[in-house]
């Protein structure tokens, strides 16, 4: 069984770092791509950053372009995001996600999902 599970999370100042990673403690299966979500409080979820892991492209929200990279590795259904100069409008539970029909144009279904981590920027 399928069981995406999110770590990394936490506090962290004004421009500060974080990585989040996203593994599968259940069995692995084949899946076209992979992407990372957000909900800041209050506010709907959206994604922000999506892999595909045939040719690695990437596909980032203009929210988090240039700060935030996105990496994994496919086989293993393990999924990371480096955040960079974090700024408060960055917190959110974060929530992985992954595709295994994907699509054109990163517009995808995402058929498994994680659980979140809390990323909380403040001083």
């Amino acid at each position: 069984q399928v069981q995406l599970v999110e770590s990394g999370g936490g506090l962290v100042p004004p421009g500060g770092s974080l990585r989040l990673s996203c593994t599968n403690s259940g069995g692995t299966f084949p899946s076209y791509g992979m992407a990372w979500f957000r909900q800041p409080p209050g506010k709907g979820r959206s994604g922000i950053a999506v892999i595909q892991w045939v040719d690695g492209d990437t596909y980032y929200a203009d929210s988090v372009k240039g700060r935030f990279t996105i990496s994994g590795d496919g086989a293993k259904n393990t999924l990371y995001l480096q955040m960079n100069s974090l700024q408060p409008e960055d917190t959110a539970v974060y929530y992985c996600a992954a595709s295994t029909l994907g699509g054109p144009g990163f517009r995808w279904q995402y058929e498994h999902w994680g659980q979140g981590t809390q990323v909380t920027v403040s001083s």
